[in-house]
């Protein structure tokens, strides 16, 4: 048998930074078709991607769309790539200047509720404030501290504090004034006739008290 002559294969040279970023710029600005709205775009400041996640092109107005619709209709906080057969998850901080700054913050109160779950949790119900709150230590909290406006409420009902009066009862205060008496029974440590519910202050004498 006679020996084959082989030709040794051709090395190319690595390519250099600067070729690696003209090729990078020329697919950037090469037209591309939207994911989800299905329309050829050849503006690349219109294009998104999920940065070093996966490549799938969208353009920035249905991402938008997109993203909010997950936020504010399903209450969902890791956001799937609305690519067919996709099972990457968006980038909150990489998609934060796309989103805007509300809605970016939605976007990390939902990742938060998300992570407390199992936990007891409620809203501050004071105006301008609306906090998330946990209980983190368990068991029966009544009487609370709001840690972002500072004001009280009730943890149980869900509402304003109401000094002096169960949460069975809180609904039914109308006015300041209501508020104002329960606050100073509290201080006073009145009592309320467990039969009647009016309240009874014990100023001397026998400590069993008859209701009227």
């Amino acid at each position: 048998m006679g020996n084959t002559l082989q030709t040794p294969p051709q090395i190319l040279p690595p390519q250099q930074p600067q070729q690696q970023q003209k090729i990078a710029d020329e697919e950037e600005n090469q037209e591309f078709t939207c994911e989800i709205c299905i329309e050829p775009t050849s503006n690349a400041d219109k294009k998104f991607t999920n940065t070093n996640r996966c490549s799938h092109p969208f353009c920035t107005d249905c991402m938008i769309k997109y993203i909010r619709v997950k936020l504010e209709d399903d209450n969902v906080g890791h956001i799937k790539c609305p690519a067919f057969n996709c099972d990457h998850t968006l980038d909150p901080l990489a998609c934060a200047s796309l989103v805007g700054p509300s809605l970016f913050v939605r976007w990390c109160d939902v990742l938060c509720e998300a992570a407390i779950v199992g936990f007891d949790k409620c809203y501050c119900p004071h105006r301008n404030c609306n906090a998330l709150i946990v209980n983190e230590c368990g068991g029966n909290v009544k009487k609370s501290n709001c840690p972002n406006c500072r004001r009280w409420f009730c943890f149980e009902c869900k509402r304003i504090w109401h000094a002096g009066f169960g949460c069975e009862e809180s609904g039914e205060l109308r006015d300041r004034n209501d508020m104002a008496f329960g606050r100073l029974a509290e201080q006073k440590k009145w009592m309320r006739c467990p039969r009647c519910r009016h309240f009874v202050e014990l100023l001397e004498g026998c400590q069993i008290v008859k209701c009227r």
